[in-house]
């Protein structure tokens, strides 16, 4: 018995819907009309002013009118209640197909909706997870195809050399070995690139990086005190220039922040003049520089230069051993701060520069 009453029970969220009201507004409707009928019939008949034949007859009467009136108010109600609903849950339909085309690895566009309601939040939602989602495996797929390429050099060159050692073509020699310790080098540095630039991805979807107050002028002095036995080899002259104040910063970032441009402004240091560091208070920013003598970067090329893999045709090419990384993960660092990187190019002299906002101070008071 139980099986076959809910064998009537429809499947569709439309059809239980609309059962489910027309049950509670048919209950609603035969109540009041029993109510209605019962007290009409009880104040005739309490007045007194008809016969018994005639009250029988009055309460006939009232009561056909009635059963017609609630016969076509439910009928007529569960109908445009169908219909309305029907409507009303139409969108919801098309999210349904829209995440069926997901789950297929499907990228599917669902219609906006002018509505502000729960259906248009869900429809906007929707959206922009779709949107995310095919961001992401298109930066994926980029992301491969670049490590891919970018591998493939350094790798072919040790598969030669080696091949090469195997057959007997050549014999090794302290250069060649030289050369081939340079490749691996290479290779795993752009490895713990990687791995750094996956750190900060991932820190950058966090709420709990660890924080802590640090004076800036101190850590600009760490990090070029860092690189003093390098200049002072390749006869580099530095200057330093930092304004002593404390904000909050995850301290390890900014380092490599640091270091990374400092790193960028000696590999390709060409010409003369020295290389000057800049920290200074900048509106509401702590405002970091590093500027040097290079080859001049064009204008198309600034917004380009933080890209993942990115290189210069005629500054950064694979020669030089840069894994194209390094400007990414700054980049990476800084946003993960609420700051802003950019790099100004005045002729032969590069100004690579990072603000880092003050108001995380605040937080900390």
């Amino acid at each position: 018995m139980y099986k076959r009453m809910t064998s009537l029970i429809p499947d569709g969220f439309l059809g239980r819907l609309s059962l489910l009201n027309v049950v509670i507004f048919a209950s609603a409707i035969i109540l009041s009309s029993l109510a209605v009928y019962n007290t009409a019939c009880f104040l005739v008949d309490a007045m007194g002013t008809l016969n018994d034949s005639q009250q029988r007859q009055f309460n006939s009467l009232l009561f056909n009118y009635l059963l017609i009136f609630s016969v076509i108010t439910i009928v007529g109600g569960s109908l445009l209640h169908f219909y309305l609903t029907r409507k009303l849950i139409k969108p919801i339909r098309r999210l349904i197909i829209s995440f069926k085309q997901l789950k297929k690895g499907e990228y599917p566009k669902v219609a906006e909706l002018s509505t502000k309601d729960e259906i248009g939040q869900l429809a906007s939602h929707f959206n922009a997870l779709v949107n995310q989602l095919e961001a992401n495996d298109q930066q994926r797929h980029k992301l491969i195809s670049d490590l891919s390429h970018e591998l493939r050099t350094p790798l072919t060159n040790l598969n030669g050399y080696l091949q090469a050692l195997e057959r007997g073509d050549i014999e090794g020699s302290r250069e060649l070995y030289t050369s081939l310790h340079g490749e691996s080098r290479r290779l795993t540095s752009m490895m713990e690139a990687l791995d750094q630039l996956k750190e900060w991805d991932h820190a950058a979807s966090r709420s709990y990086v660890q924080y802590t107050t640090a004076d800036m002028a101190e850590i600009i002095k760490q990090c070029t005190d860092m690189f003093s036995w390098r200049l002072e080899q390749e006869a580099i002259p530095i200057t330093v220039d930092a304004e002593t104040f404390e904000i909050s910063i995850h301290i390890d970032g900014v380092q490599q922040v640091i270091s990374n441009l400092l790193e960028n402004a000696i590999q390709y240091y060409t010409g003369s003049g020295a290389i000057d560091i800049r920290g200074e208070l900048y509106g509401s920013c702590y405002r970091i520089s590093v500027s040097g003598p290079s080859e001049s970067i064009p204008e198309a090329e600034v917004e380009n230069i933080f890209r993942r893999f990115y290189r210069l045709d005629h500054s950064r090419n694979r020669l030089t051993g840069g894994s194209g990384l390094g400007l990414s993960i700054a980049r990476e660092i800084v946003v993960n701060h609420g700051g802003r990187i950019g790099l100004s190019s005045q002729g032969s002299r590069n100004m690579f520069w990072f603000e880092l906002p003050l108001d995380r101070n605040k937080d900390l008071e």
